[in-house]
């Protein structure tokens, strides 16, 4: 029971933004929730790092991300899919 809970780890959906560094990846993910007080929905994005380690995605692509160990000081995700 304990090693399936380990194995968890967050994936993300998301669009590649900057491809200039090697092995890394901007990932900006969006994210669409109804605002509590207007009921209007709002949309939301955050910038991820990832670790591309055959450098395979380019900018525009829609990639997964999902959480990992940390690879440098802003970069704590890893590509896993280019679709």
């Amino acid at each position: 029971m304990a090693s399936q809970n380990r194995n968890f780890k967050r994936k993300l959906e998301g669009v590649v933004t900057r491809k200039k560094m090697d092995k890394t990846v901007t990932v900006s993910v969006v994210r669409k929730f109804k605002h509590s007080k207007y009921r209007k929905f709002v949309h939301e994005s955050n910038k991820y790092h990832a670790h591309d380690q055959n450098n395979t995605a380019k900018e525009g692509d829609r990639v997964l991300i999902i959480e990992s160990r940390p690879f440098s000081k802003t970069k704590k995700w890893e590509l896993v899919k280019v679709f």
